[in-house]
């Protein structure tokens, strides 16, 4: 199999009006995405806007109007010949990634917390009971 673009994730903050972020959620979730995979999206397609010659390394998230999956796995053929156990395997590992992603990212925004409590991850409730 040949090695694949580098797939380590790292964290990018930044700050922007409450009202903007409110607009950037919900944009987020009509597209069925969470905010952070929106956020890359979003920036993504601006760079491209801003140099079309820049190559965009393709992170086997979902895409607005697309199937990830498919997409994953059209990449990955067309590199290489995989079996059905490696195509498994390469997939997993980006699945488990993105959970990993996503997990973090909604604890930093205090959405859930892994309590051994209750065995696992739990929503945060909010003050008023939501």
């Amino acid at each position: 199999m040949e090695e694949s673009v580098e797939t380590t994730r790292k964290s990018v903050k930044t700050y922007v009006p409450e009202y903007q972020k409110d607009e950037w959620q919900s944009h987020a979730e009509e597209l069925g995405m969470s905010q952070s995979e929106f956020v890359r999206t979003m920036v993504q397609a601006g760079r491209k806007g801003f140099d079309s010659s820049l190559e965009q390394p393709r992170s086997g998230d979902a895409n607005p109007g697309g199937n990830g999956l498919e997409t994953r796995v059209l990449e990955l053929l067309s590199s290489d010949t995989y079996s059905w156990d490696e195509l498994l395997e390469t997939i997993g590992d980006d699945i488990e990634a993105r959970l990993e992603e996503t997990l973090s990212d909604l604890q930093d925004e205090n959405r859930i917390r892994y309590s051994g409590r209750h065995g696992g991850y739990t929503v945060i409730e909010d003050t008023d009971g939501n």
